[in-house]
């Protein structure tokens, strides 16, 4: 198990230093269970420096997101990828393997291999991520902003509806138990908790985006997600203007 507690809030920490070391500082409580970090504050330092840090500070494991890994090549690549993360010493890879099951049973096997946790997403926050999908941004009329550009037909998601499900399902039976769902959409949750347990995993963890600034509420969530889930929360946390009070609201929610 990657989080022995039940239900915690991830900071994401995307990031600079600075600011990394004052959400480090202000949100090191119990009801943290680990802190997300990405390509964009690892490659301020090392990766093995983040991971060094959050250790001496926090106590606390962490999962490394590339946004969005596993989706190169089968060969080489991921197995080179997976030596760098248990070299630098993270905990678990959040892996989005929107390039085929090919890539994406080689990434996976990569990261058992070396006895890293793996986390495995497949439908993400956004609008227009699935075929079908031609939602908007709240701040933004994308299908104005596409006809402008000149395309005569409206766009739609790249992914086809179906294939966020064979992603959880592959992981599901290649014994992968820890996904990511879109915290923003209860009933995507619902439904993949569902097909993973159709699979055999009786007791899956999920960790949830797409919470309080993407629209999404942890009390809600939480409610379909069961007993094992993970908030992943960051711009309401790192952009409060008192990051300690607005990491106790958060997990308060839990």
């Amino acid at each position: 198990m990657i989080i022995a507690q039940e239900r915690t809030v991830i900071p994401s920490c995307d990031v600079k230093q600075d600011k990394f070391l004052e959400l480090l500082r202000w949100t090191n409580i119990p009801k943290i269970g680990a802190y997300k970090v990405g390509a964009s504050l690892a490659l301020q330092e090392s990766l093995r420096q983040v991971v060094d840090l959050v250790d001496c500070k926090t106590g606390k494991k962490v999962i490394y997101d590339h946004q969005k890994a596993g989706t190169d090549i089968h060969e080489e690549t991921p197995q080179q990828f997976m030596d760098t993360m248990a070299e630098a010493g993270v905990h678990a890879v959040i892996l989005f393997p929107q390039s085929g099951p090919v890539s994406q049973y080689e990434w996976i096997r990569a990261a058992q291999e070396r006895n890293l946790g793996v986390i495995v997403g497949g439908e993400m926050t956004h609008p227009r991520f699935l075929e079908g999908d031609f939602s908007q941004g709240k701040k933004k009329n994308y299908t104005e902003i596409f006809h402008q550009l000149g395309m005569q037909h409206d766009i739609t998601g790249y992914i086809r509806d179906h294939a966020s499900e064979e992603m959880y399902e592959l992981a599901a039976r290649m014994g992968v138990t820890d996904f990511v769902v879109p915290g923003n959409k209860p009933e995507r949750i619902q439904h993949y908790k569902a097909l993973i347990e159709c699979c055999g995993i009786k007791d899956p963890v999920f960790y949830s985006p797409g919470l309080i600034a993407q629209g999404g509420s942890i009390t809600e969530a939480a409610k379909v997600a069961d007993n094992h889930w993970h908030a992943i929360v960051g711009r309401a946390l790192y952009g409060a203007p008192d990051m300690r009070q607005a990491v106790l609201e958060l997990t308060s929610q839990l």
